[in-house]
């Protein structure tokens, strides 16, 4: 009997009646409910985000602004918030109450709720004062409603944080960005100034050193005129010394001369008394003092003469002595005055000096406030708008994909439509004999038997794949960068998994059976269909690698997104292994079966 001829009883006897026919038409469904069913309803479930109800409750006080420029006393940016994320519609935001809120919560009507608190704003602008602290948003789920929503939630309320941090972020930003620039020009007008002020030290600087020469010589002239002056001084002292002694001199004499005339009247008496004794009469005593009388009147002349010299004398000492107080004051003053510009001449030197270090220092601050201008770049309003932004949020995402799934629905088409074969062709194994009784007992050949066996069920699971490839391409509308080649590994997958099971069967019967289901519970698990099988417990992990639902996933998504081709054939030839040595197995236990029968073989099946 023929590979052909078997296939075409087996045939004929799964369409005998209405109800095999009916059953084998459910069995070939069954697959394609599954996959395209899951995949339906998973197809884009991020796009049905703005139908999940999410209670928003928005407790804000608001706060003083810090920034009085931006014309406003009071800033309330839990309200800002709320508004924005009303407009985002990124969920079905519903304002409530702190009680709605929790009532809803608790009711399921509501997947989590999200609360600002009164002091979110305060909080916010807490940075500008002496008690900064961190704002909180509160998030509250109950994952007795969805645990998915919780998990939702809370990448939502991240979202709203970092919004908030950028959008609070880039106002102190262009606050302080706003302060530099007024430093900046504060430092171009100190920079201007100390230029001015660094002319104005040098010119000084010039004067004083002048002013230094100049007082040098004064001090030198002072100096020497104090000498003369002292010299002076000494010489005065001398003659008014000499002037002393002489209107002493003269004094002497002048008082002798004036006692001399003093006495003359006296001694004319006395000659007139010593003639009166000797007997003259008084004519002849006449004629003797007049004869005297000449004489007297000369020495009064002479007197005269003598006493006004002697003033003169003692005028000429008075003034000598005058002359030489004031040739001693003139010394004193002169001393002082040396003293005096030699101080000069010393603070002059100082000054000089002190003017010089003053320019080199506003020279040097002149520079330091030219380099300060020079290291705070000019701005404008835009920049530094700009550039806060940039500030609030440094790091932007580039995003590549070298093979991209278009959504959600599509990056798991791969894992359900590899676990739909499985399931199709376990499914089959219900009703499909695995191999001939008829032919075994015949004793037809082994390879023919286990050909035969695996070819009806294959030839159907291939019929199952191609009905689940056109719902996934025209009713879901997914799309394949290589649809024959994807088409190409879902037929090969059902046609290894069949290989599979009819080893199972032919080994264990009905037993084999239940561990088909066995191992497709393990591959559900084992495949890295959802999250990365690296996630997985490590013996877990160790069956990825064996088992071929997980490299039938990966084949998938090589060739449906345009992925690494040299994967898909590494992917491929591990399923040909499988398939190759299932069917070597199996024809082993249909050859064992031909040459003994054990009583196992004589009782019926459980499942049939």
């Amino acid at each position: 009997m023929k590979v052909p001829s078997m296939i075409a009883a087996e045939l004929r006897r799964l369409t005998a009646s209405k109800m095999g026919i009916i059953a084998l038409v459910a069995l070939i469904c069954v697959p394609i409910l599954y996959g395209g069913l899951y995949l339906w309803a998973n197809q884009d479930p991020y796009a049905k985000f703005p139908e999940v109800p999410v209670a928003l409750v928005v407790d804000d006080e608001g706060a003083p602004a810090t920034d009085q420029e931006a014309g406003a006393d009071t800033v309330n940016y839990g309200a800002d918030v709320a508004d924005n994320l009303i407009e985002g519609n990124a969920f079905d935001w519903q304002r409530m109450t702190a009680e709605e809120a929790a009532d809803a919560l608790r009711e399921g009507t509501v997947d989590f709720t999200v609360t600002i608190p009164a002091d979110f704003s305060s909080a916010l602008t807490s940075a500008a004062g002496d008690s900064p602290h961190q704002a909180r948003i509160d998030l509250e789920t109950n994952d007795a409603n969805n645990y998915l929503a919780s998990s939702m939630g809370t990448q939502a309320v991240e979202k709203i944080r970092s919004s908030v941090a950028e959008m609070v972020g880039s106002e102190a930003a262009e606050r302080l960005l706003t302060g530099l620039s007024d430093v900046r020009d504060s430092l171009i007008t100190a920079a201007d100034g100390a230029s001015q002020l660094t002319d104005g030290a040098n010119t000084a600087a010039s004067g004083s050193s002048t002013l230094a020469d100049g007082t040098a010589q004064l001090a030198d002239g002072t100096a020497q005129l104090a000498a003369g002056a002292q010299t002076l001084a000494s010489g005065a002292q001398q003659v008014s010394a000499g002037n002393r002694q002489l209107a002493d001199v003269a004094d002497r004499a002048g008082a002798a001369v004036q006692q001399a005339a003093d006495a003359l009247p006296q001694v004319r008496t006395d000659i007139a008394n010593a003639l009166i004794d000797q007997g003259l009469t008084q004519e002849e005593i006449d004629q003797v003092l007049a004869a005297l009388d000449p004489l007297a009147t000369r020495l009064q002349d002479g007197n005269g003469k003598v006493q006004s010299a002697v003033g003169q004398v003692d005028q000429l000492a008075a003034g000598a002595a005058s002359v030489a107080s004031g040739a001693s004051e003139l010394a004193t003053g002169a001393g002082t005055v040396a003293t005096g510009a030699s101080s000069a001449n010393a603070g002059a030197a100082q000054l000089r000096d002190g003017l010089s270090t003053l320019a080199a220092g506003t020279a040097e601050l002149r520079d330091g406030l030219s380099d300060g201008v020079g290291q705070i770049p000019a701005s404008t309003p835009e920049l530094r708008t700009l550039q806060a932004d940039t500030i609030a949020d440094p790091v932007k995402v580039s995003s590549d994909k070298v093979a991209s799934a278009e959504d959600y629905g599509a990056g798991l088409a791969p894992f359900f439509a590899a676990l739909s074969a499985w399931i199709g062709i376990y499914a089959l194994f219900l009703i499909v004999k695995p191999i001939s009784r008829r032919a075994v007992t015949a004793l037809h050949s082994p390879i023919r038997i286990t050909l035969a066996g695996w070819l009806t069920p294959a030839m159907l699971g291939a019929v199952q794949m191609v009905g689940l490839m056109g719902i996934l391409a025209i009713t879901l509308g997914f799309t394949f960068d290589n649809p024959i080649g994807t088409l190409g590994v879902m037929v090969l997958a059902s046609a290894t998994f069949a290989s599979i099971i009819l080893t199972l069967n032919v080994w264990l019967g009905s037993v084999g059976q239940f561990l088909g289901l066995v191992l497709m519970v393990l591959q559900l698990v084992t495949a890295g269909g959802t999250f990365p099988w690296q996630t997985l417990p490590a013996p877990l992990a160790a069956l990825h690698h064996v088992l071929p639902l997980g490299y039938v996933v990966d084949a998938m998504r090589q060739l449906m997104y345009g992925g690494n081709l040299a994967r898909a054939g590494w992917d491929l030839a591990v399923l040909a292994l499988w398939l190759v040595a299932a069917l070597a197995l199996a024809m082993i236990g249909v050859t064992r079966m031909t040459h003994r029968r054990t009583l196992r073989d004589l009782q019926p099946s459980l499942i049939g």
